[in-house]
């Protein structure tokens, strides 16, 4: 841990009082700083006391899930924090921290739009004690944790502010269109019984009505429903008459940049901006819709992303990513799936490590896991999981390979945490070699995103039209 050396400049007691707009001492003894939604009141005076530690970096990452800030210090530190009311705030004590100017970084982190902090007050509560209050724009339950150094962090304090009543991922699907109304079960009727995993079916689009006179628009329509499904019987097809819902996962995010790339190109960017552009042509589609498990730039912890995909009953989970190897020269896209008997091959065993201390280095509450939810996650990924997830998996790479070159031909399985949904076909995605600067400059050209993202989704169709889906229960159709 480095040290500070007192200066020798007049030491000046203050205090900041969570409850005031503003600390309580005179404006003749300090400087303050203001940032546009709410106001940051710094000391720019000399620390109170030696051998201080310093605070490194400030760093936060709103969401609508939750907002983050991190606070990397120089060594590990006593905390307290407690929530006060009326209004709503965070106040945050920490001990041995010297109030120095780093903390006006958080100044200009702290946005109009962050969906939970309002602005934030910093000061010297008292001797050897740093206070920080956050001023709330509504209920949270804060999550305060440290982290240990790792990877290219230091010491890191860590406060995740969640809602009180957090955004529901199912509700928000519905968003996407209303359904037709032959789509959605009626409450005397159980949902229709679906085909068997290995017939050859096609999902059948919504039917578009043909007008025809003497008849109203919904008999029109019924008819013309009524003869597709007629043509399908008859054809030996079976009848998807449900959306298709997929789980797209950008890897990484937030605290978590993944591999980064010759140029600087950062993992998390890549895989969020093909996961977008994916999402688009997929909603696009009449009988899909898809959800993110981020859709902006913050850390999802793997577990909660499996749990994301399994709330709102997802078909398919597909994560996204941009791989990276010791040497420049490797290259290719890849698919993976779970494997309970090992990795295929010790650079697959390599990667499904790599991408499992995600976690690590984005920074988990491990005393808020669900270690029973783990271990079912862990127990329940079944044989019939992982052969799906192979069928979808030799889609979705047949595709790959006619934009890219192939880093291996067939489909490759480890032990990936994000692929372990019981319940979910799961596949993971290694788009290209951010490693490799050839591979990067492609990663980074929006029309070579825009191929990556169709491949994907044709891969998808034809494992579809493989591998028609089951049925579902009410909720999960609506």
């Amino acid at each position: 841990m480095s040290r500070r050396t007192a200066h020798t400049a007049p030491q000046i007691s203050t205090s900041i009082d969570p409850a005031s707009p503003a600390p309580a001492f005179p404006l003749s003894r300090r400087s303050f700083l203001r940032a546009t939604s709410g106001s940051l009141l710094l000391a720019a005076t000399s620390p109170l006391f030696a051998q201080a530690a310093s605070i490194v970096a400030v760093r936060v990452w709103p969401s609508r899930d939750y907002t983050r800030v991190t606070l990397e210090l120089e060594a590990a530190l006593k905390y307290s924090h407690q929530l006060l009311k009326n209004p709503e705030r965070l106040v945050l004590d920490i001990e041995e921290l010297e109030l120095s100017g780093k903390l006006k970084d958080i100044v200009s982190k702290i946005t109009a739009n962050d969906p939970y902090i309002g602005s934030v007050r910093a000061g010297q509560f008292k001797q050897r004690v740093v206070r920080l209050v956050f001023d709330l724009k509504t209920e949270i339950k804060p999550q305060v944790f440290a982290l240990k150094p790792v990877g290219e962090y230091g010491h890191r304090l860590v406060l995740d502010l969640y809602p009180v009543n957090p955004p529901d991922p199912l509700l928000a699907l519905v968003d996407k269109q209303a359904l037709p109304a032959d789509m959605v079960p009626r409450a005397d009727e159980a949902p229709p019984a679906g085909p068997t995993a290995d017939a050859k079916a096609a999902v059948i689009p919504e039917p578009q009505a043909r007008p025809e006179a003497g008849k109203t628009e919904a008999a029109r329509t019924e008819t013309a429903k009524s003869e597709v499904k007629r043509d399908q019987a008859r054809a030996g097809k079976p009848v998807v008459a449900r959306m298709i819902t997929i789980a797209l996962d950008p890897g990484h995010g937030g605290e978590d940049p993944g591999a980064v790339g010759r140029r600087g190109t950062y993992e998390k960017n890549v895989t969020l901006a093909v996961a977008k552009r994916l999402k688009d042509k997929i909603d696009a589609e009449p009988n899909m819709r898809t959800m993110l498990t981020r859709d902006s730039d913050y850390f999802v912890p793997l577990n909660v992303r499996v749990q994301k995909a399994r709330k709102i009953e997802a078909d398919l989970f597909v994560s996204i990513h941009a791989d990276a190897w010791i040497k420049p020269s490797a290259r290719g896209s890849s698919v993976f799936a779970l494997s309970e008997r090992g990795a295929t091959s010790s650079a697959a065993g390599w990667l499904a490590k790599k991408e499992n201390d995600a976690d690590l280095i984005g920074g988990v509450n491990l005393g808020t896991h669900d270690k029973d939810l783990a271990k079912v996650l862990l127990d329940l990924s079944t044989t019939a999981q992982i052969n799906d997830s192979l069928k979808l998996g030799r889609a979705v790479l047949s595709e790959l390979g006619n934009i890219n070159d192939l880093h291996k031909a067939h489909v490759e399985q480890a032990g990936f945490a994000v692929l372990k949904a019981p319940d979910i076909p799961s596949i993971l995605i290694e788009t290209a070699f951010i490693s490799n600067p050839e591979e990067e400059k492609r990663l980074l050209d929006e029309a070579y995103q825009e191929k990556m993202a169709a491949s994907i989704l044709k891969g998808i169709k034809a494992y579809f039209s493989k591998n028609p889906p089951l049925a579902k229960s009410k909720l999960a159709s609506l």
